[in-house]
């Protein structure tokens, strides 16, 4: 049973940044996928990131790429999710998940975020105009 716990939200003006921050525990994280989703108003639950624990391959949704880094820290056993050039449209709740670490699979498997059995409770993001 893995324990997530995010971190790192708050209210930031367009342009800026944040960095979110996801505590796991509970578990051999070597063996997950560790994925950053969120939830903007009245919209989908959408994948944006996901990191390899065992080897930190990287993954990331069109809509972040090229702004947002997603690393883990072995020691710390956090995975942070490092986020540029934020736009209003990135205003959302994002969540960490973990999910099990069953390669190989199509690099579009771990963007459903019914294969991540762990969610954390999630952190707000608002960017402002």
């Amino acid at each position: 049973q893995v324990q997530l716990v995010e971190s790192g939200g708050g209210l930031v003006q367009a342009g800026g940044s944040l960095r979110l921050s996801c505590a796991a525990s509970g578990g051999t994280l070597s063996r997950y996928i560790m994925g950053w989703f969120r939830q903007g108003p009245g919209k989908d639950r959408e994948f944006i990131a996901r990191i390899t624990w065992s080897d930190g391959n990287t993954y990331y949704a069109d809509s972040v790429k090229g702004r947002s880094t997603i690393s883990r820290d072995n020691a710390k056993n956090t995975v942070d999710l490092q986020m540029n050039s934020l736009k209003p449209e990135d205003t959302a709740v994002y969540y960490c998940a973990a999910a099990y670490d069953v390669s190989p699979r199509s690099d579009t498997y771990y963007h459903d975020q019914y294969v991540y059995p762990y969610w954390g409770q999630g952190t707000q993001v608002t960017v402002s105009s």
